[in-house]
This record gives structure tokens, C-alpha cells and sequence, in this order.
């Protein structure tokens, strides 16, 4: 195998054109003739084929760059016999004297004088080696600080993994490692300040690994300090192009390119994860480094969202792992990732008077929690109709000595509770819960239904089951009775689980409506507000009727409005004349 260098062809005259495609992907196989990029002047669009069959290896320019005849813009790994100068060193003879590695290093640097080989040991029976870890040319600066340690001794890293990140006036990049293997030792710490050619570490390695040099930046590409490099260039090696870039380093990465290299790997190597890596397109401005910036395409977050914890409010890699955590266990108030929904600004309420603060209880942090998640997931529509219980309290009233007898008092909500649950039987999409891909439902063949509870506490939603199975009685008594445990807070968390439909009764505190939130995953509530006397029209007068007035809301993905007109018609329909409860 070799690695060969491809340039760019001559441009007929042109001095400069646009890089606008790339064709191929480090890792392509590709032909002789194969177009590898799209160049365009001011004139003309032309592509560029390859002059060598193999596989690509690296690749050094970018859509948008400007290039011109001769620029090293591709590698390629060919399949030709072993190239003529490794014969050459594999005949010549070595001094007995002399071990194979330490000929081999005297000829490499021989051939490289103006290299700066990374010190290594001697490699060990299975052909590992100790290298040093060196920081690269930093483009003109004079040093950097350490903002982030990204490993520790005895993590294994991959080539082009992120040691560090360092930090210039106006700038920041990942410091990556030049070779796989284990991390030996890292002798720095966050906040210190490191130069070029700084020894940082060391790490073992598999094979011998050719060392990146901390030659100067000559390229036009920014310096870490923002301003142009006025380091010397390094003087030109005799060796070819593909020798420069041996296959252990960083894809994309030229030995005289620096730390602006560096950045240009880290953003070269996110464009080959694939989709999955771009979920999102954090700002540029956010101060965070290549590496946090990565994390955050992963998990799909928004760094405009991340407080960062780092100096002068930089994010760093615990931020955003932090703002994950947060949000899968709901508990952030600031919104989800990709919600569209901007955090609610802080204000200082003091500047206008005189405040209390108070801290939300436990159950009153779970309700923030519930509600949100419920508005933000389920679109809700509302439905308001009226329903006529003349007949229902006529009914009720006639039963009070029996009340006394049983010592079990009875309101509208048992009659409620029972009505309910036969809507629920012939509107069966109500008593539902969607799967979280949106792409089926679960259909419950039980009837239990949650009755929303007013306690000093905050509110509680104990469930009633198998309402269908009993009678007005048994659900009198049970709902008085777990209304008791939910204001004394002794309510189990299995009384509380499992339902398949709320009812939020206001009673008698008022009011003719309102839009209760659906309690996810349910798909449905009913609001019961307070119990009034109307005119109905019978056809030929008015007559005062007792009307309950309802509220019913759904999650539209599951109940379009002519499910829940069904099931309000229905249910109004019961409780005008309960003797329907009996068919």
C-alpha cells in the first residue's frame, strides 16, 4: 500500500477557483477519473478526477475554500507495490551496533532535518511505544489556558479523540491525540497556561507512531490569538507529500497546519458522523469548545439553552450531560430541547416591593412538572355543553333518609362517576392511551376513573377502580373516603396509578367553565363546575331547570370533535334521566 498525494490539476490560466462539492468521503474507494470535487470560477465549473485508484484517506479542503494549481487536497491509499524508498531502507544494511529503531530514526531524521520527533521509548515485545504528548504549534501565541480536561490517566482514547481543550484571547479547540492507545500520565490541570512544544503527558501506543512536529502556522487560517502568525515557516522536507501525512495521523491533518488544522479536523470528523451528529445547528457565538459543541449535536440540544459553568460562563462537557439529566427527569424549567418554547425570564420582584418567597412543596413541584409536560405534548381541544340534572336532584333528594340510615352522604359525583363510565364503554377511544411513537393505541378494557382533589397540600388525583362494577353507594363512600386520605396526605401511590379518565369537580366554589389540562396519558378530563338554575326553553316557554355546566377536554391526536360531541350528547343524555343507566 501506498499514500499518494493528490493536487489539484492545472486550472488553464485560472489563479484561483472556489471548492463548491465534495464528491467522496475519507473511507470512499474510488476509480481513475472519478470526480472528486466541484471547482468553479468566475466563468466556468469544472470537476476535478482522480489521477489514482484506492481508497481516499484523508481530505484537505472544504467547500467554500479557494485553491489553486498544485494545492495538496486529497490522500489516497493506493494498491501499488511498497514504495522505492522503504525498499531502499528495508536492504540497506544496519550497523551491528545499532538497533532497527534507532536506524530507523537516524534515517527519518536524516531525511526530515527540520522535524521535531515526539520523544518515545524503546517499543516493547508487542510492538507497543511510549509517546509523549506535545502541544502543536499555537498559530503565533504565546501561550493558552487549559479550560477543560477531557480524559485522565488509563483512559483509552482514539486517534483524533479530544485530550484537552486550550483557550487563546479569541479563540478555542480541541487538543487531540495523534495515535490510539492509553493514556500513561497528564500533567496538566485546568486554568493553567501551556505553550508550543509544552510536554503534557504521555500515552501508549500500538506501533511506531510518526510525531507531528510544532512547526509554525503558514497557512492564511486564524491563529488561536486572532491575529496572524508572524512565526517563521518551517523549512521544506525532502519528503513527499503522502509522507507528510503518515496514516497515523488525524485524517485531514498536515503536519504545518497547527491548531487551525486541529479545529478543522474536530469539524471535518462531525461531518462524517452523519445526520445523526447535525440534529441540531448550535450558534457560533455559544462559548464552548469543539468537543461540547459535538456532545451537544448528539444528545440534539440547543447550547443557546446551557448556563455554562466553565470560566467567564463557558459550557463545558458536565453542562450539557446536566441539561440531558434535567431533562429526562422533567425537573428543569427551562424548556426541552426542541420544544420552540423560550424559558420564562427571571425578574427581581423586590425592586417593586416587598416579596415573600415560599418553596413549592413536593406534590406542587410534581404538578408543575405534569402540567407542563401534558400542555406541551397534548394538543388540546375543549369542548362545553350543559347538562340537565332536574330530574337527577329530585331523584337524590328523595334519597336522604336513606342517607341518614347508611350514614353515607350522596352528592352528584357518584352519579357522575357512574355516567361516565358508561360513556366510556359506548365511546371506547376515550378509555385510550397513545404509544409514545404516535403510531398505535391501547384500547383499556377496565374502567378507572380519578377524581381530582382540592388539600392544603396542592392537587391530588386518587383513582376509583373498577367503577363500572359498583354501585352508587360503594362509589359514595369510596371517593369520601379517599378524598379524606389525599387532604391527610396517607393516600398509597398504587391509589393514585392506573387511571383511565379524571374528573375535576369544582363544586360549589363557581364559575360556569373552564379548560381543564388532560392528565397524560390519558386522553381525556371532565370539568364539573357549579350546579345552577337556568331558563330552558321546552318549545313553548321557559322553564328553570337545574343545569350542571361541563367541560370536556381531549387530546386531539386520538379524539376528533365529532368523538367528543358522541360522548358529551351521550353523557348528557344520562344524567338528564339516570333511568338510562339501567339499558
Amino acid at each position: 500500500m501506498t499514500l499518494k498525494a493528490v493536487n489539484v490539476p492545472d486550472l488553464g490560466g485560472a489563479d484561483e477557483v472556489e471548492v463548491i462539492e465534495i464528491n467522496v468521503a475519507v473511507g470512499d474507494r474510488i476509480a481513475i477519473d472519478d470526480p472528486l470535487m466541484a471547482l468553479e470560477s468566475d466563468k466556468a465549473s469544472m470537476d476535478m478526477p482522480a489521477s489514482a485508484a484506492g481508497v481516499v484517506k484523508a481530505i484537505h479542503v472544504r467547500v467554500g475554500d479557494k485553491v489553486s494549481t498544485g494545492v495538496h487536497a486529497f490522500d489516497v491509499e493506493t494498491e501499488d507495490a511498497a514504495a522505492e524508498p522503504a525498499s531502499a531502507t528495508t536492504e540497506s544494511p544496519q550497523p551491528s551496533n545499532q538497533a532497527p529503531n534507532e536506524s530507523s530514526a537516524n534515517q527519518s531524521a536524516a531525511a526530515t532535518p527540520a522535524e521535531t520527533p515526539v520523544e518515545t521509548a524503546p517499543q516493547d515485545a508487542a510492538g507497543s511505544q511510549r509517546m509523549d504528548i506535545i502541544v502543536p504549534d499555537l498559530g503565533g501565541a504565546d501561550s493558552v489556558e487549559v479550560v477543560e480536561v477531557l480524559i485522565a490517566s488509563g483512559d483509552t482514547v482514539a486517534e483524533g479523540d479530544g485530550i484537552a481543550v486550550l483557550e487563546g484571547d479569541k479563540a478555542s479547540m480541541d487538543l487531540p491525540a495523534m495515535a490510539s492507545g492509553v493514556i500513561d500520565e497528564l500533567t496538566i490541570a485546568v486554568g493553567q497556561q501551556v505553550k508550543t512544544g509544552d510536554r503534557i503527558g504521555s500515552m501508549t501506543v500500538a506501533g511506531a507512531v510518526k510525531a507531528v512536529p510544532a512547526a509554525a502556522v503558514t497557512k492564511s487560517e486564524p491563529a488561536i490569538s486572532g491575529a496572524p502568525s508572524s512565526a517563521p515557516a518551517a523549512p521544506e522536507s525532502s519528503a513527499s507529500p503522502a509522507e507528510m501525512t503518515p496514516p497515523t495521523a488525524p485524517q485531514s491533518l498536515r503536519p504545518d497546519d497547527g491548531i487551525a488544522g486541529i479545529t478543522r479536523v474536530h469539524e471535518q470528523g462531525q461531518k462524517r458522523a452523519g445526520p445523526q451528529s447535525q440534529k441540531t445547528n448550535p450558534r457560533a457565538d455559544i462559548y464552548a469548545g469543539p468537543a461540547v459543541r459535538g456532545l451537544a449535536r448528539d444528545f440534539g440540544v440547543e447550547l443557546s439553552l446551557i448556563q455554562g459553568s466553565g470560566p467567564r460562563g463557558r459550557i463545558v462537557k458536565e453542562d450539557v450531560q446536566n441539561f440531558v439529566k434535567a431533562r429526562l427527569n422533567n425537573t428543569s424549567a427551562a424548556p426541552a430541547a426542541g420544544s420552540g418554547v423560550p424559558p420564562v425570564p427571571e425578574v427581581d420582584f423586590s425592586q417593586f416591593g416587598e416579596v415573600e418567597e415560599v418553596a413549592l412543596n413536593g406534590i406542587q413541584k410534581a404538578t408543575v412538572t405534569s402540567m407542563s409536560r401534558s400542555w406541551l405534548n397534548v394538543p388540546h381541544v375543549t369542548q362545553f355543553d350543559y347538562a340537565d340534572v332536574t330530574e337527577l336532584e329530585a331523584f337524590r333528594k328523595t334519597l336522604k333518609p336513606e342517607m341518614d340510615a347508611r350514614k353515607n352522604k350522596l352528592t352528584p359525583l357518584p352519579f357522575l362517576l357512574l355516567a361516565v363510565a358508561r360513556a366510556l364503554r359506548e365511546n371506547p377511544r376515550f378509555n385510550s392511551s397513545i404509544h409514545p411513537d404516535g403510531t398505535r393505541i391501547f384500547l383499556k378494557k377496565y374502567c378507572n376513573i380519578g377524581i381530582a382533589v382540592d388539600t392544603p397540600n396542592g392537587l391530588m388525583v386518587p383513582v376509583i377502580r373498577d367503577v363500572d362494577q359498583k354501585s352508587v353507594w360503594d362509589l359514595a363512600e369510596e371517593s369520601r373516603e379517599l378524598a379524606a386520605k389525599a387532604r391527610d396526605r396517607k393516600l398509597k401511590p398504587a391509589e393514585m396509578q392506573g387511571g383511565c379518565f379524571t374528573i375535576s369537580s369544582l363544586g360549589n366554589i363557581g364559575g360556569e367553565g373552564f379548560t381543564p389540562i388532560v392528565n397524560a396519558p390519558e386522553v381525556a378530563i371532565l370539568g364539573v363546575s357549579k350546579l345552577d338554575v337556568r331558563p330552558v326553553w321546552d318549545g313553548s316557554s321557559f322553564q328553570p331547570r337545574q343545569t350542571l355546566p361541563l367541560s370536556l377536554s381531549y387530546d386531539h391526536k386520538v379524539i376528533n370533535g365529532a368523538d367528543a360531541g358522541r360522548f358529551m350528547t351521550y353523557l348528557c343524555g344520562v344524567l338528564a334521566d339516570i333511568r338510562r343507566l339501567l339499558l
